[in-house]
């Protein structure tokens, strides 16, 4: 099948290399000239295990291209995928300019009958919105073409993305005319060969679905955060409640682990979004305004334990005089996503609070550095930035930390503070190597968070 994905970012780049990896003709578009140029010399500007191969093969053997010229991609494909940001607007709304855009430009170009797919996260609705905007560019052209819309939301994993796609939990498709379902059916049929999962429904609920999906896992996040905050006030273990409660069935292990928040281009601005959608049309959405207020405190937890813990007398630079190194600054491992990381918010909080930061990630630092410049310190050798620092703070999960050098840790570190954000380690095995061992919900703090 001819395909056209408009918007090569990181679920447009993903799509076109996967369609094209089952034998599809894709072509990706995207208006950045830089990028594109890029692409074809096999530059490829986001890290996901994994893509790097699939799209310099696919290139090579001529089913994937890419583009400038929108115009040509869509009169030479059957199914055009709009795949373009939908960043938050002010008030939180998602903001369809450049959804709407492509939809104008699919109108302006279309030729015969095309099949139009929002792949981008959008409300309830967009789908009537981009068809209308389609049609009053045929109607400004003076001419009556065939098309449908149809709504086919993403449920990547960032660091697992191509697993996903090749091999999904699910496929939704949104769509009110059968002749437009089974195509999309053939299309997806490649990836569905040990079990079909695709789910066809009407638009909306399409629509609705990925909001839904997204809201509902960071609500567990959240809740688990919520959780691990009340183990240490009462002195529970959070590893040991999220075993008890993750064992029930209805419930399950999956994002039910404490850390210092979600964060990534998700989550935050799908939460907003949903938050918004209920407010036009007069919906309080309490629950979810809740998580979002808890995601928000919690970025903050890591940077009070650490003042709670190394704080001096100056109350407004109370980390004045101290170097804190951190592990992690990607939103999750396998990945270089610093979009709304809380590593953001937890370093910004010790700049503030008078502290020298040194940081360590295996693939984040180029996208720390478009946000930090040279306020902070960076290296690519993880156990570079413990010498001298006063502690060790862990941010981000990646497996490099899971089972590192302690005897070098704790000879490196001026004081041998571990504030672990991610729960990697066992407290009694730090307590026992000599660390002042500070997790999140578990025995190593205590209510204060204080180093014991």
């Amino acid at each position: 099948m001819k395909i056209c994905i408009i918007g090569a970012g990181y679920v447009g780049l993903v799509a076109a290399a996967c369609f094209a990896e089952s034998g599809n003709t894709v072509i990706a578009v995207d208006v950045d000239e830089a990028k594109i140029e890029g692409l074809k010399q096999g530059i490829i500007p986001i890290y996901e295990p994994g893509l790097k191969e699939m799209v310099l093969r696919n290139q090579a053997e001529g089913r994937l291209s890419f583009t400038t010229n929108c115009c040509e991609a869509v009169q030479s494909s059957l199914v055009s995928f709009i795949a373009v940001g939908t960043p938050p607007g002010e008030d939180g709304s998602a903001d369809l300019q450049y959804v709407l855009g492509v939809a104008r430009e699919i109108g302006r170009a279309m030729t015969g009958y095309k099949i139009i797919v929002d792949k981008s996260t959008v409300p309830v609705g967009t789908a009537d919105k981009v068809r209308a905007a389609v049609k009053e560019e045929l109607a400004i052209r003076g001419v009556d073409l065939e098309f449908d819309v149809v709504s086919n939301p993403e449920f990547l994993k960032e660091g697992a993305a191509i697993e996903d796609f090749m091999k999904p939990d699910r496929v939704v498709i949104g769509t009110d005319n059968v002749r437009t379902a089974e195509i999309m059916k053939e299309l997806y049929d490649p990836f569905m060969r040990k079990q079909n999962r695709m789910i066809v429904m009407d638009i909306r609920s399409a629509e609705m679905t990925k909001y839904a999906a997204n809201a509902m896992l960071a609500t567990r996040i959240s809740f688990m955060n919520q959780i691990a905050g009340l183990c240490e006030c009462m002195g529970a273990d959070v590893a040991a409640v999220r075993e008890g409660i993750g064992s029930d069935s209805r419930i399950g292990y999956d994002f039910l682990f404490p850390g210092p928040g979600y964060g990534g281009s998700c989550f935050p601005k799908d939460v907003k979004a949903l938050i918004r959608t209920g407010e036009e049309c007069n919906f309080d959405f309490l629950l979810l305004k809740g998580v979002e207020d808890v995601n928000e405190r919690q970025k903050e937890v890591l940077a009070d334990k650490l003042i709670k813990a190394l704080g001096g007398p100056d109350l407004e630079k109370p980390l004045i005089g101290r170097t804190i190194a951190c592990w992690g600054l990607a939103f999750k491992p396998r990945t270089d996503d610093m979009r709304e990381a809380p590593a953001i918010t937890i370093i910004e909080r010790l700049l503030a609070a008078g502290a020298t930061v040194r940081a360590h990630d295996p693939e984040a630092i180029k996208e720390a550095q478009k946000v930090f410049g040279n306020r902070i310190e960076y290296s690519h050798n993880q156990y570079e930035i413990l010498t001298g620092a006063d502690a060790l703070t862990i941010i981000t999960d990646w497996n490099e930390y899971r089972n590192p050098d302690f005897d070098r840790i704790k000879t490196a570190l001026r004081n041998p503070v571990i504030v672990d954000g991610r729960n990697l380690y066992k407290p009694e095995r730090m307590s026992a190597a000599g660390f002042s061992y500070i997790p999140l919900g578990r025995s190593g703090a205590n209510a204060c968070g204080q180093v014991r």
